[in-house]
């Protein structure tokens, strides 16, 4: 019979407990600390997208604004001008974007997706908007073409029908390109069916030069609506380019050649050439080539013209990367890419077909990057790109994000990124160069710091909604690399990246910085503007490694708090000192691992600029055949010179100033005597035999990794049923990067609570440190003040305290060692700690002690030694009110609740249940407006912000479903109402929770649109002009519209209205600095047009006065002359 469990009970009545917060503090003290913070304080929106688009299919270019739109198999629009001027569209559908067209200086822009249809696009306003749409239903689109200056957009289909569609209106025109029409099917039905339709790739007068995939080209006349000319190729055709003077045009093929065709000669080519194949000597044809898939013919005034291309390489060069070939005159550059190349275009000096196109750069296009190539330059260099595209150069692993940071500090590390620049680029400017920045009054110094797989660290300036690279450090220069797999050690414990850094802890005012990498290293770092070379990199190791009996059940309830040990049971610090060469790792003669690193850290010198330099290396290593576990928490403080990481196992404490190990300890031994789960130690394992078959594993991180898998840890010789590999397997692990497929079965089910009571510490197997802070407070309810102490989260809920007694400020600093003591359990919340922080009496925000920034290479003698001598840490203290019983409040957050504690009498004030269903991934103590609170995202999607210190709930959106398990490794928020996530493995979102951004975001945003004069149509010449008129004069309204044509059946498209136009007018009416600077501009090409008429004027009158002198005097020659005189 099962045994009934009150315990049970209780729980299920916790978990459907209302989640309103809970105040258990008196009236009196409630009224004594106001909140300034109301729900209309916050607001959520989205503010800009950086980094490069992710899976890139399509590319136009404007080049009369100098905008570049870039469209993705997601239905993303990105919009590009000039560094800073960017902007992001999505379609509704979600559809891939097949092509994109610029209605060239009109401020609009056409896209075709894969689901048939095309929108026009208003960009006339900051936020682009959809004015029309058109849905085929019977058709598939494969190509669209709009001729400069006209309104007729031309459609091509699957089955090789080409419609119009007026893109004023987006309706279809009645007139319509039959494809067998075209290619007069009746003449030869078998070999000239189209499979689809290949661009009609430029328009000519009144003739349209049409592609079919099967090899036919045919020369349509849209006035006399017939074939004019047929050309017939054996190979596939894959584009068609016209030459300006329309006299001819080339095709590229399917077997890797081009061929060059005169207009009035169908019969056969002018000219074929296969730029990559071999000419054979016996005069026959070259070996076939892969497709040339795209090429443009572009002319130049005063030389040979350009050929480009992509693709044609001979198959024989097996493993070779993907290449732009150029061709000009008897030159031929061969340009390799990094990336596969999704489309390209050469950008003209004018917008005009018929004219000398003047080519003076080519954009590429790649999968993964944008290269810009000058064309005017020899070598044929690139340029640099100014956008911040190289996110993804390694993938990201984690982030960081620091809203109103010292202002020196950008600053300082631009002036030490600069010398990492690249040198050979090209020295003319970005050619992409359309729009206006924003005019917003966001002027705070913004950071985001980005960790990589590689083990790189970047630094960018993300100040007033812009992104800019200003450092990038390599933290894998600090290890040995393996030239070769068979090189590589046998200890290391991922398979891939095992320099990929995981978590990031950084001090900006003292520019401390310390990273946790996946193999169970944390290096950290100080910043210096001079140049130094480390003979010996300093290194500790550490032994971190537990095992525990299975728990035993506390007998209190979930919010029980155990008293604290007394001092004398805390264990004494252990002490190391730093190893200055290869680490004294040993394997024993049966095999078995122990004290070996996973890694290698370098033994010859390293050279180190001015930057981010090496302090110390500090690795777990194996003990006893067992693998270090992962890092799942880090702290840094400047002020104490302390350093605390932990993992699964327990922490360790390291003074980064004596390189010494201050304390190492297992998690159950922070509690001591009053274990509340009364575990068992064995602490490490002396021996163990390596076992061949199967080992069970359990996943662990934080308190997400065995609900959404984001790094997988694997704990080695529980008894468990989670998982099971072969013994190698259990030992090797990966980074992943992208989405776990498992999650919807993980997501809003999470039944298991992560409270301390009995039914979910039966389900537990170790209680892992999460979370970390370095503080000034009450350790114990007997203390009369305030102690530099490190409170410590778990997974089980749990807050503990560690007391650090100091040494004095000065040399005593590095000679007296830190003494370093646990305080016991301070209280526990249900789930996994996530963030930890304190409040004065007055309800403000208490940051951490820190120590000014000084240069640590100063010379000898200088002045910066005597500022290192004297310096001393920055210590923040709570405000001395004495209208409050208790000096200094807590806020606490775990992925359940939140709770605010009173010290130093250690009672819960407020109490709030954020989440039942879901868990909380991210949380944050921020400072928004005047006021500060907690922001929390969850698993669910939920964003929330909670009033401090009265835990009140003022906002809760729906704004993002845990989709991908990038987001969750990536979230975080910061001050000021900033917030940010990886959105895809090449961009980051930026949004905003605070009102008082979404108001002033118009502002912030860049223009993309600027009224500029259209450049003049090229000269015809007299005789053009007299002559061929004819041509120019092609009404096309009459042609098209419907008068002519008629109207199209309503079953082959849907019209679809867009809110575009709505959202124009707010755009138009948006701003008065805006319209000002409108009209300030329109005025100014007012006067220049006024002064260029008036310039004509007096020209046009001196000419007639010259002409009417001219005239009388020839008058005056000739009135006397007979006629036959002449």
């Amino acid at each position: 019979m099962k045994k009934f469990n009150i315990r049970k009970v209780l729980d299920g009545l916790t978990a459907v407990s209302s989640p309103s917060p809970s105040p258990q503090l008196g009236a009196k003290e409630n009224e004594l600390i106001p909140e300034t913070l109301q729900s209309e304080h916050f607001q959520i929106c989205k503010t800009v997208r950086h980094g490069f688009p992710y899976q890139p299919s399509s590319m136009a270019f404007d080049p009369v604004q100098k905008i570049l739109a870039i469209g993705t198999q997601s239905g993303a629009l990105r919009l590009f001008g000039r560094p800073g001027v960017e902007c992001y569209c999505q379609h509704e559908s979600g559809a891939a974007v097949i092509q994109l067209q610029f209605l060239i200086n009109e401020g609009a822009l056409v896209s075709a997706l894969a689901d048939d249809s095309i929108h026009l696009w208003n960009l006339r306003q900051k936020r682009p908007a959809v004015l029309h749409s058109l849905k085929f239903s019977k058709e598939r689109i494969t190509f669209c073409h709009l001729p400069f200056q006209s309104k007729w957009l031309y459609i091509g289909s699957e089955r090789g029908n080409i419609h119009i569609v007026n893109v004023e209106s987006f309706t279809l025109s009645g007139y319509t390109i039959m494809w067998n029409k075209a290619i007069e099917l009746f003449s030869s039905l078998t070999a000239y069916f189209p499979s689809f339709l290949v661009p009609p790739t430029s328009f000519f007068f009144f003739q349209l030069i049409i592609g079919f995939e099967s090899g036919i080209v045919v020369l349509w006349d849209l006035k006399s609506k017939r074939a004019d000319y047929r050309y017939t190729y054996d190979e596939a055709i894959h584009s068609v380019a016209w030459h300006h003077e329309g006299k001819q045009f080339i095709c590229s093929h399917s077997d890797g050649t081009l061929t060059i065709w005169n207009i009035k000669s169908p019969a056969k080519p002018a000219q074929t050439i296969t730029p990559h194949g071999k000419q054979p000597k016996d005069g026959k044809k070259p070996e076939p080539c892969k497709p040339i898939l795209k090429v443009e013919y572009k002319t130049t005034r005063a030389g040979d013209p350009f050929m480009i291309f992509s693709g044609g390489l001979s198959y024989d060069t097996v493993g070779r990367r993907p290449c732009l070939t150029v061709m000009h005159g008897k030159s031929t550059a061969v340009l390799e890419m990094d990336y596969p190349i999704v489309d390209f275009l050469t950008l003209c000096e004018t917008p005009y077909p018929n004219d000398f196109q003047e080519p003076y750069a080519v954009v590429v296009l790649l999968e993964k990057d944008l290269v810009v190539i000058d064309l005017a330059q020899n070598g044929y260099p690139i340029f640099e790109n100014p956008y911040p595209m190289m996110i993804h150069e390694s993938p990201v692993t984690c982030c960081e994000y620091l809203a109103d940071c010292p202002v020196d500090l950008i600053p300082a590390l631009y002036s030490v990124g600069s010398r990492q620049k690249r040198q050979g680029y090209s020295k003319k400017e970005w050619p992409i160069s359309g729009g206006n920045w924003g005019l917003g009054t966001q002027s705070y110094p913004e950071i985001i710091i980005t960790g990589h797989a590689d083990g790189s660290v970047k630094f960018w300036d993300a100040s007033a909604i812009m992104l800019q690279v200003l450092y990038k450090l390599k933290t894998a220069k600090v290890f040995e690399k393996a030239r070769c797999k068979e090189e590589k050690p046998n200890t290391e414990i991922v398979d891939e990246d095992p320099f990929a850094i995981q978590l990031m802890s950084w001090c900006p005012e003292s520019r401390m910085l310390c990273v946790a990498g996946v193999s169970a290293h944390v290096i950290i770092y100080r910043f210096s503007k001079q140049e130094i070379t480390t003979e010996v990199v300093q290194l500790l190791e550490v032994r971190l490694q537990y095992e525990l009996n299975d728990l035993e059940s506390p007998e209190g309830g979930g919010d029980q708090t155990p008293a604290p040990p007394t001092p004398s049971t805390s264990p004494s610090p252990q002490t190391a000192a730093p190893q200055t060469h290869t680490s004294t790792s040993s394997n024993s003669s049966d095999g078995i691992r122990d004290n070996i690193p996973c890694l290698k850290v370098r033994s010859s010198p390293l050279k180190q600029s001015p930057g981010y330099q090496v302090e110390l290396v500090v690795q777990l290593v194996w003990v006893s055949g067992e693998p270090p576990q992962q890092i799942s928490s880090l702290a840094i403080n400047s002020s104490y010179g302390l350093v605390v990481f932990g993992n699964s196992n327990g922490l360790a404490v390291v003074d980064y100033l004596q390189k010494t190990v201050l304390l190492n300890l297992g998690t159950v031994e922070l509690y001591g005597s009053n274990d509340p789960y009364q575990r068992q130690l064995r602490s490490p394992r002396k021996s163990r035999q390596p076992s061949g078959g199967l080992i069970c594993t359990q996943t662990w991180f934080s308190s997400i990794i065995d609900k959404a898998h984001i790094y997988e840890q694997h704990t080695i010789g529980r008894t468990c049923s989670v998982l099971c590999f072969p013994a190698k397997m259990s030992r090797k692990l990966s980074l992943p990067t992208e989405l776990k497929p498992d999650l919807d079965n993980r997501d809003n089910s999470f039944s298991r609570s992560r409270s301390s009571s009995v039914t979910s510490i039966d389900k537990e197997a170790r209680e892992a440190v999460t979370s970390f802070y370095f503080c000034e407070t009450y350790n114990r309810k007997t203390d009369g003040g305030l102690t530099p102490s490190l409170w410590v989260g778990t997974s089980l809920g749990t807050v503990l305290a560690i007391s650090l007694n100091m040494p004095p400020a000065g040399e005593q600093r590095l000679l007296q060692p830190v003494i370093v003591s646990p305080c016991g359990t301070l209280v526990r919340l249900k789930g996994s700690i996530l963030r930890m922080a304190f409040l004065d009496s007055t309800g403000s925000l208490l940051p951490s002690a820190f120590e000014p920034w000084y240069e640590p290479n100063a010379p000898a003698n200088g002045e910066e030694r005597d500022k290192v001598r004297k310096r001393r840490p920055v210590s923040v203290s709570p405000s001395t009110s004495q209208e409050l019983n208790e000096n200094q409040y807590a806020v606490l957050c775990s992925e359940k609740q939140a709770k605010v504690i009173s010290l130093p009498s250690q009672t819960c004030v407020f109490k709030h249940n954020i989440t039942e269903t879901s868990f909380v991934l991210r949380a944050d103590v921020v400072q928004i407006n005047t006021g500060i609170c907690v922001a929390c995202f969850c698993a669910n999607g939920h964003i929330m912000t909670l009033s401090l210190p009265g835990l009140r709930p003022l906002l809760d959106v729906n704004y993002l479903p845990l989709t991908d398990m990038r987001i969750a490794r990536t979230f975080c928020f910061t001050n000021l109402g900033q917030a940010l996530y990886l959105i895809s493995p090449t961009e980051i979102q930026r949004i905003t929770y605070s009102q008082e951004v979404c108001e002033n975001l118009q502002e912030m945003l860049g223009e993309l649109f600027t009224p500029v004069e259209t450049p003049e149509a090229p000269n015809r010449g007299f005789f053009k002009g007299l002559f061929g008129g004819g041509a120019q004069s092609l009404d096309r309204e009459e042609l098209f519209g419907e008068s002519g044509a008629g109207k199209a059946p309503r079953s082959l498209a849907q019209h679809i209205p867009g809110p575009g136009g709505i959202e124009g007018m707010k755009g138009a009416a948006s701003g008065i600095v805006g319209d000002l600077a409108r009209a300030r501009i329109a005025l100014d090409e007012r006067g220049q047009k006024l002064s260029e008429v008036e310039e004509r004027t007096a020209a046009m009158m001196a000419s007639a006065d010259t002409f009417s002198k001219h005239a009388h005097e020839m008058m005056l020659k000739c009135k006397d002359k007979k006629w036959y005189q002449f």
